[in-house]
């Protein structure tokens, strides 16, 4: 499994309308073949800042199956222009995982 985090700053005044474009784009990430789970994270300290968890099966599956994808396209359309600056994205494979 890996995780992807992707560190997001969205433009002042926009956190309504990217809520809501999110609100759509989860479902295409969501259907994507590899993927496992995400979650979107506001934080508290900085009302502009979000955190997206994604989990994949494979490196592959979000860098070339979803980035590569017709998909990725309709993503970028819905989330990209709210982004100041564009995000960076990390990936992260497990060292110890809870329950081992």
């Amino acid at each position: 499994m890996i995780l992807e985090i992707a560190h997001l700053t969205v433009r002042p005044g926009q956190n309504s309308a990217f809520e809501r474009a999110f609100a759509q784009a989860q479902r295409i990430i969501a259907s994507m073949p590899g993927y496992i789970s995400h979650e979107l994270g506001h934080c508290l300290e900085r009302p502009q800042d979000y955190v997206l968890l994604v989990r994949w099966a494979t490196l592959a599956d979000h860098e070339v199956g979803f980035r590569k994808s017709p998909q990725y396209q309709e993503w970028k359309q819905l989330l990209h222009h709210f982004y100041d600056p564009f995000p960076t994205v990390v990936h992260f494979e497990p060292v110890a995982l809870a329950g081992m």
